[in-house]
């Protein structure tokens, strides 16, 4: 059959590492960002939604090469490692916006790689049915050294806290890849709670943040209903910002300025009164310590645009 183009990723939902440990397998959850990748004659990334990405990841061909003369897609994240070979967001963000890093000198300064973790199609045969197990057996064989998946066992998960990272995946061996769609066949399990968060406004700063941004309010989406989604406050953040990220973003806010509030309930009069509004567009990354009763992020610390986001896909009841 012809190679599938584009393929939107399969997506998993929160939770705990799963009572029926012998079904599933583990895999390291690389804080980077997801990019499906097409291997025939050249190379081709798309992230969420089918957007191209492949100029602004040119080591991604260099991870690829051993498929020279086969076709093939593979699912998987672009990642950029610190110093110490931590995943690092933060690095990461230099790149995600760079449509040409080699002229911008950042091929050298902010390296990245690619970590395919899945394989959806080979030299003519979509494996979309295939069972995870089946299909990360014919991805080990294609030597990319990908990385491996390990038992599904707490002690993995350990190991991955004390290593700084941000988690697990959990994934069932006999499960099939289902395009775009967020199944419990796939487990997110984190060692520090993040969210996907749409900015919805801001407030100026103050002392040395003055004539800048000096906090996000931040919304998600309600549930899916016949009318529109309520667009719904879910608190603020105006700490993990170093002074380049405050710069990017307001940047990147004002071209969306708008005279009224999007969210669909007013804000309290304390965090309201000096904001301003922007079209919900812009989608961000916070870690918190908890959800309160009220339905607000706890302490979120601020970590990053994710510009392989889609503001209408980030909603409450997908965060965990």
């Amino acid at each position: 059959m012809a190679m599938p183009y584009p393929v939107e990723p399969m997506l998993a939902v929160a939770g705990d590492l799963p009572l029926d440990r012998s079904a599933y397998a583990l895999e390291v959850k690389w804080d980077g960002i997801r990019a499906i990748v097409y291997v025939d004659g050249g190379v081709r990334a798309t992230g969420r939604k089918g957007t191209d990405c492949t100029s602004r990841y040119p080591e991604i061909a260099r991870v690829v090469a051993p498929l020279a003369g086969r076709s093939a897609v593979l699912d998987g994240e672009v990642v950029a490692f610190d110093a110490l070979g931590r995943p690092s967001f933060e690095l990461l963000q230099r790149r995600m916006h760079v449509a040409d890093p080699a002229a911008a000198g950042l091929l050298t300064l902010v390296p990245v790689t690619y970590m395919p973790f899945d394989l959806l199609y080979l030299d003519g045969h979509a494996l979309f049915d295939l069972p995870y197990r089946d299909r990360r057996e014919l991805l080990d064989s294609l030597g990319l050294e990908a990385p491996p998946y390990l038992p599904c066992d707490p002690d993995v998960l350990e190991a991955t806290r004390l290593q700084g990272l941000e988690g697990v995946v959990a994934k069932r061996l006999d499960s099939p890849y289902r395009p775009g769609r967020r199944t419990d066949w796939w487990v997110k399990v984190k060692n520090l709670d993040t969210a996907d968060v749409v900015i919805g406004g801001w407030r100026p700063g103050k002392g040395r943040r003055a004539g800048g941004v000096g906090s996000l309010l931040l919304g998600m989406y309600g549930r899916p209903s016949p009318g529109p989604s309520e667009f719904l406050f879910v608190g603020h953040v105006g700490t993990g910002f170093s002074d380049a990220m405050l710069d990017d973003v307001h940047r990147l806010l004002e071209p969306l300025e708008i005279r009224q509030s999007a969210f669909s309930a007013l804000l309290p009069r304390e965090i309201s009164r000096d904001a301003r509004w922007v079209r919900p567009e812009l989608v961000g990354e916070v870690a918190f310590t908890m959800w309160t009763h009220e339905g607000r992020l706890r302490h979120p610390v601020w970590r990053g645009i994710r510009a392989d986001k889609v503001p209408a896909d980030v909603r409450r009841e997908e965060q965990g």
